[in-house]
């Protein structure tokens, strides 16, 4: 635990540097294929002290985060043996098995879900190689799922700055979950109206 908060730590400090940016980058890349420290904190730091930047730094979060899930599903793909060793610090066979499932049933929807959640990305980054999901879906759901998250924090913060941030601290699973369902009810009523 004293590890964790020493790297969070040590994420943040990036915020007071001339070099934001670049470790908001770097961090969102590492982030989805094997770094613990999610970019959402270094990206609401950067938003909240330069407000008119915070759309440019959702934009380089997203993009650092959808190439960090290529190198990924890289990993998963053809160097299993090392990317089991990442994944399987994060989640246990079990729970392996069960995002086997949800890859079987939903594909792209469990991209898309898993890139907005709190759900460790790499976790399924590093599957989706594994699995040998299609990889246009999964960059086109990556970019949308990322880039909605990321987008949504950085506008937030833009338009509300340190008030949204205390709200999104505290309340960042039920915003989730809030939104995985309207999510659902989209692709749903996309569904139903396709028929």
């Amino acid at each position: 635990m004293k590890i964790l908060r020493r790297l969070y730590e040590w994420v943040l400090h990036w915020a007071y540097t001339p070099y934001g940016s670049p470790a908001l980058f770097l961090l969102a890349f590492s982030e989805a294929s094997f770094f613990p420290v999610p970019p959402d904190v270094l990206l609401m730091v950067l938003s909240i002290s330069k407000p008119r930047r915070s759309l440019y730094y959702a934009l380089l979060c997203t993009l650092g985060s959808v190439l960090g899930g290529m190198f990924g599903f890289y990993l998963g793909l053809n160097f299993w043996e090392i990317a089991k060793d990442i994944l399987f610090n994060y989640i246990d066979q079990g729970t392996f098995e069960n995002v086997r499932a949800y890859f079987q049933q939903y594909e792209a929807w469990a991209v898309a879900v898993a890139g907005f959640t709190p759900i460790p990305y790499k976790v399924f980054t590093i599957s989706a190689g594994f699995f040998r999901v299609d990889f246009t879906v999964f960059v086109v759901a990556s970019l949308l799922s990322r880039g909605a998250r990321f987008f949504i924090i950085s506008t937030l913060l833009y338009f509300f700055g340190e008030r949204v941030k205390l709200f999104i601290d505290r309340y960042f699973n039920l915003l989730t979950i809030v939104f995985v369902i309207l999510l659902i009810g989209g692709f749903l009523a996309v569904r139903y109206v396709l028929r």
